[in-house]
């Protein structure tokens, strides 16, 4: 098995580490745990490293291990060699057939990434904040973007430190994880102590020492990794005469895929026991989420101790040199979390000085959108008004509509309405009397007959006041109801 195989390993048992916030049912012995035939396979072909760029860090380790000569050159090489890129300049004498595999890879990784840079400039633009693309290719040091086309000695080098720099992070990134995790239990309690009374703050303290007393009253834990731990394991686990112990028959018994190493999830399958002895999950005192950070402690531990190329994976090589070692057989006592307070007072101040100032702006935050709301309601209210302005309009010119009511300037006589402009002065004239408009005089035949230029000569001189009965009708009203006296005409009166 490759260093580089391991390194991919190593990244493969980054997904397990990652859920070290849940807890594990500690009653299932991962010693006695063997997978099925047909589930032992390469890890890159089953389980999710939890790197963004996973599957293509996979795919490109299983097209190269297909080289010959890339695979002899893997099994020579050191870790820091690696590291250092050497490795990565075999790439040249790999087969055409190869390469041009890795080529099509990395044209699709480019094409994955090129996809979520322009999701992302869309959210980020469609908000109007201000895209940072160096930031954004800075996520994607992994290969060399600048050549989206070849997969090169340099795309080679970039992935392998990329994947090694992440393992190395995620370790730290863990570790402060759970130091927030521990001072935001404390900080929950403190204030839920200020919550209660004199008498009801000294039985919750005196109720929380006595957990805390209870918690650490537990049986003697092993070094992990020590010859009595392991010894522990092989007898109770493994149900072996303690006697007997043989670390190469311990090591091939607990190397559970037969690849020939110690992973890091093989690892903390061995402390499982040791674990067994401080937390119990029916326990109110124990709590899972400290004995996962207190398996990830012991494994830490011991491949500090053991792994001698830091390759995050622990050979048969390694681990018999390390069963010579002093500290194998006569190691010092083992401090567990309890023992080891994840954070100091002066981190705990800033903790909550963080916390303050986060709840302040959430206050601030909650004073303007409250105004905003109010705003908002205000708005509406004025838009219903207006709404229902408008609705009364609308029903008032639909019965404007209905009684057909015209409006002042498109009034006009129609019959014997008489207008009101003509004023109440003047009394009323009847309606057989009144003139009639013009084109409606009716002419009556025998005055058909009469000599009109007679009547023309009469026309410009003063009018002669005429009696209303006998006063002209105006063009086009000649023509007189049926039901009307017929007035007979004086002639000297016609203009």
């Amino acid at each position: 098995m490759s260093d580089l195989k391991g390194l991919l390993t190593s990244c493969l048992v980054l997904a397990s580490v990652m859920s070290w916030v849940k807890a594990v049912p500690i009653s299932i012995d991962k010693t006695k745990v063997k997978l099925p035939e047909e589930t032992v396979k390469e890890p890159s072909q089953s389980v999710d490293t939890g790197l963004h760029y996973d599957r293509y860090l996979r795919e490109v380790i299983d097209f190269l291990e297909k080289d010959q000569h890339f695979r002899e050159k893997l099994h020579n090489t050191d870790m820091e060699d690696i590291k250092q890129g050497k490795l990565a300049k075999e790439l040249d004498f790999v087969s055409h057939h190869v390469r041009t595999k890795l080529d099509e890879l990395k044209r699709q990784e480019v094409s994955r990434l090129r996809t979520l840079i322009k999701a992302k400039q869309d959210i980020e633009g469609g908000n109007d904040i201000a895209v940072d693309h160096q930031a954004l290719l800075k996520q994607f040091e992994y290969l060399n973007h600048m050549n989206p086309l070849t997969f090169e000695v340099e795309d080679l080098d970039r992935l392998i430190k990329s994947a090694t720099k992440d393992l190395e992070n995620y370790d730290k990134e863990r570790h402060e994880e759970f130091k927030r995790y521990e001072m935001m239990k404390e900080h929950e309690r403190r204030e839920h102590l200020k919550t209660l009374d004199e008498e009801g703050r000294r039985k919750e303290e005196e109720h929380y020492e006595e957990m805390k007393k209870k918690h650490a009253d537990h049986p003697k834990v092993n070094h992990p990794g020590s010859k009595d731990q392991l010894k522990e394991v092989w007898e109770e686990a493994d149900g072996l005469d303690p006697e007997d112990f043989d670390p190469k028959t311990f090591f091939n018994l607990h190397d559970t895929n037969g690849d020939g190493l110690f992973d890091e999830q093989e690892l903390e399958a061995l402390f499982t026991k040791e674990l067994e002895k401080i937390y119990d999950p029916t326990n109110e005192e124990d709590d899972m989420v400290e004995m996962e950070e207190e398996r990830l402690r012991m494994r830490e531990h011991v491949m500090n101790e053991v792994d001698s190329n830091k390759d995050r994976l622990v050979s048969l090589d390694e681990f018999l040199v390390a069963t010579k070692k002093k500290e194998f057989l006569e190691p010092d006592s083992w401090e567990t979390l309890e023992q080891n307070q994840a954070y100091t007072e002066e981190e705990m101040r800033e903790f909550e000085g963080q916390l303050a100032r986060q709840e302040k702006d959430l206050n601030l935050k909650a004073v303007d959108l409250q105004k905003q709301r109010e705003d908002l309601e205000r708005q509406q209210e004025q838009l219903n008004a207006q709404k229902i302005e408008l609705q009364q309009a609308v029903e008032h010119m639909e019965r404007l509509k209905t009684q057909k009511v015209p409006s002042p300037p498109e009034m006009h006589l129609e019959g014997n309405d008489v207008p009101e402009s003509l004023g109440h002065d003047q009394p009323p004239v009847p309606p057989e009397h009144q003139p009639l408009p013009p084109g409606h005089q009716d002419i009556l035949p025998e005055q058909q007959q009469h000599d009109v230029p007679q009547n023309q000569q009469n026309l410009g001189q003063e009018p002669r006041n005429i009696p209303q009965e006998n006063q002209p009708l105006p063009p086009g009203h000649n023509s007189l109801p049926h039901d009307s006296p017929q007035m007979p005409l004086d002639h000297n009166n016609v203009p």
